[in-house]
C-alpha cells in the first residue's frame, strides 16, 4: 500500500464512475480523470433547447450525464435525426481536434437533460502537458470514428446503396 497515494472523495469516485463509462475516457486511470474535474462544468437544458448549430465553432466536448440528445443535419427547412444519444454518451466529439466546426446541430429531447461541458481550451492544455492522456484520448476517437464509418458501410450495404457512395468521399485528401 502506497501512504502517499492520493485518495479520492465520494463526489470525485462518481465522477470517475461516470467517465469510465465514455468511450473516450475509459481507458484513462483516476489519476488522468482527475486532471478534466475542475473543467466539468455541469448545466441543465431543456426539451427542444438547442446545444449548437452546425458550423458553429466547436468550442467544447459535452458528455450527457441525464437526459437525450438528438444530433441532426439541417436539410432546407427540415432537419434529418442522424443519432440520438443518452446517458454516457459524449458528443462534439470534434472538439478534441484543433480548428473544427460542428457537423450536426444539436437539441435536446427529453424533458430536461444534464450534461458536462469541457472546454477545448482544457482540453487541449491537458493534451499538451500530457502526451500519454492525449494519445489514449486520441485512440478513443480513432476507435469512435472507425465504429462509424463501419456502421456508415454496413447501412449503406443493407439498403443496397441508396445515394452515391463515392460523393461521399469525393473531397478525401489524405486517406480514411
Amino acid at each position: 500500500m502506497n501512504l502517499f497515494a492520493r485518495t479520492y472523495s465520494k463526489s470525485e469516485l462518481d465522477l470517475f464512475d461516470f467517465l469510465s463509462k465514455n468511450k473516450l475516457f475509459g481507458k484513462l486511470t483516476h489519476k488522468e480523470m482527475s486532471l478534466f474535474l475542475p473543467y466539468m462544468h455541469l448545466r441543465m437544458y431543456k426539451q427542444d433547447e438547442v446545444v449548437f448549430f452546425r458550423g458553429d465553432p466547436s468550442q467544447a466536448l459535452y458528455l450527457i450525464k441525464e437526459g437525450r440528445i438528438s444530433l441532426e443535419l439541417d436539410m432546407g427547412e427540415k432537419f434529418e435525426t442522424v443519432v440520438q444519444l443518452q446517458q454516457f454518451a459524449s458528443f462534439g466529439n470534434n472538439s478534441l481536434l484543433p480548428k473544427t466546426r460542428r457537423i450536426f446541430n444539436a437539441f435536446v429531447i427529453s424533458p430536461f437533460c444534464q450534461l458536462y461541458v469541457v472546454p477545448q481550451v482544457n482540453i487541449q492544455h491537458i493534451f499538451e502537458s500530457k502526451p500519454i492522456i492525449k494519445a489514449k484520448i486520441m485512440e478513443s476517437l480513432a476507435e469512435v470514428y472507425n465504429d462509424n464509418l463501419g456502421n456508415l458501410c454496413k447501412t449503406y450495404r443493407s439498403v443496397h446503396g441508396f445515394f452515391e457512395l463515392g460523393e461521399m468521399f469525393k473531397e478525401v485528401v489524405y486517406g480514411i
